[in-house]
């Protein structure tokens, strides 16, 4: 009888847990950290570094078209491939604009950050206004630039590179319906209409959406040659030749 008793309370206990359970609510109660842990990304020393910045309101898009074609490079044989990673100034998960939670694998507010070769700036919902008045992310830009072999913008990402002096001396561009808005704020950049990436020096900067896929694979094939990022775009069923992209290349 004592056992049934037992075990009747345990199951009312159970039942009346108030423990949150969204995302929110675990954040409240701190324990955002259990409920998300994750090993720490482990990256291989023979292969370029390649850093997605990434926020609340990063479009997916423009954040997992490069990263599925960079991904894709340690499949191919014969290449330095490309470790691919996320930054962001936490380590706790971070919304999508189109809904979608993802973990930082670095804190770019923090110590503990590899060596970037290339970074990747994804549009995010608020690039054109409060994300450029952001001094740690706009300082994060400035000093991976410095460092960086290549640094690329897909969309409205081109604001913060803008933001951040990468871009004065440099041909760009951005998101059509939004380079007037880019030349007012910034009224001293040469940005370009009517191609959907321009390349000057190290920087890349594209159109976004699902163009984001051509600018990544200019890259690829800058780095590796033509066959390799036709090999890259074909298992992502892309047609891809360079001559057929209306694009851009200054200086390399």
């Amino acid at each position: 009888m004592k056992y049934y008793i037992l075990l009747l309370t345990t199951l009312i206990l159970i039942g009346c847990n108030t423990e949150p359970k969204t995302i929110e609510q675990l954040a409240v109660t701190n324990k955002v950290d259990n409920a998300f842990a994750k090993a720490k990304a482990v990256l291989d020393s023979t292969r370029y570094n390649v850093a997605f910045l990434i926020m609340d309101g990063t479009f997916n898009t423009e954040l997992t078209a490069p990263f599925d074609i960079f991904q894709h490079t340690i499949y191919r044989e014969n290449i330095k491939a490309m470790n691919v990673f996320t930054v962001a100034n936490t380590l706790q998960p971070v919304r999508t604009f189109e809904g979608m939670y993802l973990l930082p694998d670095f804190d770019y507010t923090s110590e503990d950050l590899p060596k970037i070769d290339i970074l990747v700036v994804p549009s995010a919902e608020h690039h054109l206004d409060t994300d450029l008045e952001d001094e740690a992310l706009i300082n994060f830009v400035k000093k991976v630039d410095k460092e960086a072999t290549y640094v690329t913008s897909h969309c409205d990402g081109a604001f913060v590179l803008a933001k951040a002096g990468l871009l004065d001396n440099s041909v760009s561009t951005t998101f059509p319906s939004d380079i007037d808005k880019m030349r007012e704020t910034f009224p001293n950049l040469d940005i370009r209409k009517d191609v959907l990436f321009v390349h000057d020096g190290k920087y890349i900067t594209s159109a976004g959406g699902a163009k984001s896929f051509e600018a990544a694979l200019y890259l690829t094939e800058l780095l590796y040659g033509a066959e390799i990022a036709r090999s890259l775009a074909g298992g992502l069923v892309i047609d891809w030749k360079l001559d057929d992209v209306p694009h851009l290349i200054t200086k390399e």
